[in-house]
């Protein structure tokens, strides 16, 4: 075995085969299309920058107990665990062994040669009993001339790296996913009040309608014609009950909780925060901020290790192996050293003829590569999606908002003449309610509009890979 060491630390440091990985040039534009905002928002937390203490404690819980989070840290346990394992394949493995064995030989042995000095059996007389006693060691190596474990060891790495990245985008996720439900609640509970608002209106009119049928002014048609228009708004209003229960019961199960968890906190009405303006940046900033970039590109570095374990296959594969032991009859004398044994080895295992099948497992892991790579080209392109889309719906929702306030300004001026013409005798007792319509869908569309806002906000963010912090980055 002293003899076989030289050679195998010398076979140890052979070649690595197959392709060494390199990070793929990705060009991507100098600059955004569509138009974005200038602004200092910290992407890592940019929920804080809504203003909102109870959104921001609610993507804080998110973040600590969300179970989708919890099952990617778990993924990212068995990463390392592989990791570990691979490792572990290229050191020599050693086994302690111990045994005792009671033995009887025949009375009808085959009889020892003539002039063996033995009688019967090998071992023994026929019809004696004997006990052997065994202490030893197992050791095998497997020396890895062409890098077979090392790109093993590569490939598990690289796919540590991906389960730590996939956590991060799990975060992200969660982040856009807690507030994006939190400003639909919000948005839907303002919209509930519009609804409230509009039933007191057309509560009114059915008033001042049933009113003037006696009086003889108009006749039962329009007062069935308005009360239509009641049973309408008041429609519109459990629905929407239904949307903001709805949304409670998503937060609960994102923060870990159960659906009801939170309704006694989040079931009172509150106003909708105002969404900061969070600036885009470079398209180069995305390939490192974008965590399920990141996670392609380490599956594209590990598809190029499996590679070179594939191309191994083809190359002689040689093992080491010792045995040394105390081997005795009697337990006393087991430990001189008259009762040493020992064995060693060593095998070569060259594959000349398999049909095939190793070549056509390299192609296989080329081709498993070259999804990779477009893969990760495609993790790219649809990034740079993500933000173009965001920043024009963020861009078109601006613009909108804008509208809408100057119309709901006019509507409501409109409505203030309405009254004051009301008062005196000029026009009919319910042209402000008429105005005040108006106004309350105008309020309606507005809001609706803000909260898109909003959320369009929080998909920017989402876009960019916000939601995870820099000092928490995955390993390469």
């Amino acid at each position: 075995m002293k003899r076989l060491l030289p050679v195998a630390i010398l076979l140890s440091g052979c070649t690595t085969v197959g392709p060494d990985y390199r990070q793929p040039d990705t060009p991507v534009p100098a600059n955004y299309f569509e138009p974005g905002a200038t602004g200092t928002v910290d992407l890592a937390t940019w929920w804080h920058g809504f203003g909102d203490p109870q959104l921001s404690a609610l993507v804080d819980q998110a973040l600590r107990q969300n179970l989708d989070i919890e099952m990617a840290a778990a993924r990212i346990r068995e990463a390392r665990a592989t990791e570990h394992a691979a490792g572990a394949d290229a050191l020599p493995s050693v086994s302690a062994e111990a045994s005792v064995t009671r033995q009887r030989i025949s009375e009808n042995a085959i009889p020892a040669p003539p002039g063996s000095g033995q009688q019967g059996g090998a071992f023994g007389l026929p019809g004696s009993e004997f006990t052997t006693w065994r202490v030893g060691f197992d050791a095998s190596w497997e020396l890895d001339l062409f890098g077979r474990n090392v790109r093993e060891r590569e490939a598990a790495r690289a796919r540590t790296g991906a389960a730590v990245w996939s956590r991060h985008d799990a975060e992200v996720t969660v982040a856009a996913e807690v507030a994006s439900a939190y400003l639909r609640l919000r948005t839907v509970q303002a919209r509930i009040a519009n609804a409230e608002a509009e039933l007191a209106r057309q509560k009114r009119l059915d008033e001042i309608t049933a009113a003037r049928v006696r009086g003889g002014l108009v006749d039962g048609q329009n007062l069935q014609a308005q009360r239509a228009d009641r049973a309408a708004a008041a429609a519109a209003i459990a629905p929407l009950q239904a949307q903001a229960k709805a949304e409670i019961h998503a937060l609960g199960v994102l923060t870990g909780s159960t659906p009801e968890a939170l309704a006694a906190q989040l079931s009172a009405a509150a106003s909708l925060p105002v969404p900061p303006a969070i600036p885009a940046g470079l398209p180069s900033d995305l390939l490192r901020r974008r965590p399920d970039i990141r996670a392609a590109e380490r599956e594209l570095a590990a598809a190029t290790a499996d590679i070179g374990v594939a191309v191994a296959d083809l190359y002689p594969r040689i093992s080491l192996t010792a045995a040394p032991a105390l081997v005795s009859t009697a337990l006393g004398s087991l430990l001189e050293w008259g009762s040493r044994s020992f064995s060693a080895g060593a095998a070569l295992d060259w594959p000349l003829f398999d049909g095939g099948r190793r070549r056509a497992n390299i192609e296989a892991r080329n081709a498993r590569q070259e999804q990779a790579m477009i893969a990760y080209r495609k993790a790219i392109l649809t990034a740079l999606q993500d933000v173009e889309d965001a920043l024009a719906r963020v861009d078109a929702g601006r613009r909108q908002i804008a509208d809408l306030e100057q119309a709901l300004a006019s509507s409501r001026r409109a409505a203030d003449i309405a009254r004051t013409r009301s008062r005196g005798g000029l026009v009919a007792g319910d042209e402000p309610l008429i105005a005040d319509g108006r106004s309350i869908k105008l309020q309606d569309q507005l809001t609706d509009a803000r909260g898109a806002l909003a959320r369009d906000t929080v998909a920017l963010a989402k876009a960019l890979g916000g939601g995870w912090a820099e000092q928490q980055g995955a390993s390469q």
